[in-house]
């Protein structure tokens, strides 16, 4: 193919894994092709504005354990719909401009590193002609045709001690304890920690829950001589015939609203209707934080030299994925608009209610 140049952009919300990402893409691009890279600047706005550095050996040197991203991130900036800076009235597609960007830098290929959303808009890019190679990374664990996204494992390491030292107050003190995570469409994370964790309820963006049933729930416990209740809730999570908690309105450059208040509302519930004293951890940010697990470290250092093998081979319009212990490639255009969420039908259900978990419905 004579790939001699490549760019490399990391897109949407940070996550424990991806400087590892970014170093597996570099190391192999330069030792293993001869090839050289440019990492554009804070997600697809430096892509927009080409704002770059060069990458090299000495850029990626001892950054596999460091959380964050070395390239910064932005996932506010929709080449599709974009905003130069807060004051702008309304969006501009700027998508020729980023394409322009690609075609003066004389790049071969781009290699986004980005969950859902950032993979859509790379799919869209693919379709102006860009040869494009996605890493999947999220702590959300959402897109469509991996098996689990870099930054996942260590969120929900995060979350899962976080709810371990959480427990033996709730223990002391006899309470109800509410932890919120991160999860607005995707249960993921708060799935596989309720149940890592032991939380006695999980709380899902996928199941709506009855607040009568999880009050019911606590009553039953103390009864049988349990005195506290973890509960492990979703920012996503909402009540039966509700609409999802927000504490702010709709951002016009994301076109989303801010969840969050999910925790302190069942907790309120909770203390007004079983008269159980109850209080609310939110974990935010903090699952996004800190060193990537080595589980995470491996994921994203298999994903960046598939990425770069696929790159190489010609194969564009993909992105990486795990399948079982095999690292293979997907459509970009099926991954687009297409989150994966937990299906009622998931083993991960089955097994949390196996071991007792109530999941509020």
């Amino acid at each position: 193919m004579g790939i001699k140049k490549i760019g490399l952009v990391t897109a949407g919300g940070d996550c424990p894994g991806l400087n590892a990402a970014i170093r597996a893409v570099v190391k192999t691009a330069m030792s293993t092709y001869n090839a050289q890279v440019i990492g554009f600047l804070d997600g697809l706005r430096g892509v927009v504005i080409n704002s770059f550095v060069d990458m090299g050996n000495d850029r990626v040197s001892n950054i596999i354990a460091r959380g964050g991203t070395i390239l910064g991130s932005s996932n506010r900036d929709n080449p599709f719909a974009f905003y130069y800076d807060d004051n702008q009235k309304d969006p501009l597609d700027v998508s020729d401009v980023a394409v322009r960007h690609y075609e003066l830098n004389h790049l071969d290929a781009l290699v986004c590193i980005g969950g859902d959303g950032t993979l859509t808009m790379a799919s869209q890019l693919a379709k102006k002609g860009l040869n494009i190679v996605g890493i999947p990374k999220t702590i959300d664990n959402d897109v469509q045709g991996t098996d689990q996204t870099i930054g996942f494992d260590s969120a929900v390491v995060t979350a899962t001690e976080a709810i371990d030292k959480i427990r033996t107050t709730a223990e002391s003190h006899h309470r109800g304890m509410v932890i919120e995570l991160m999860g607005r469409t995707a249960g993921w994370p708060a799935l596989f920690a309720g149940i890592a964790s032991g939380s006695d309820v999980i709380l899902l963006p996928e199941i709506p829950f009855d607040m009568a049933k999880i009050c019911e729930h606590v009553l039953d416990r103390r009864k049988s001589g349990k005195r506290f209740t973890i509960i492990c809730v979703a920012e996503g999570a909402r009540p039966k015939n509700q609409e999802v908690i927000t504490i702010a309105d709709r951002d016009k450059r994301t076109g989303m609203v801010r969840l969050g208040g999910i925790g302190n509302y069942i907790a309120k519930e909770l203390e007004e209707k079983t008269g159980v004293v109850s209080r609310t951890t939110v974990l935010g940010h903090l699952q996004r934080g800190g060193s990537p697990t080595p589980y995470d470290r491996i994921l994203a250092t298999r994903s960046g030299v598939r990425a770069m093998q696929l790159v190489m081979e010609g194969v564009f319009g993909v992105t990486v994925c795990l399948k079982g212990s095999s690292i293979e490639h997907f459509s970009l255009e099926k991954v687009a608009n297409n989150p994966r969420i937990v299906p009622l039908d998931s083993e991960y259900l089955t097994i949390a209610k196996s071991i007792g978990s109530f999941l509020g419905d």
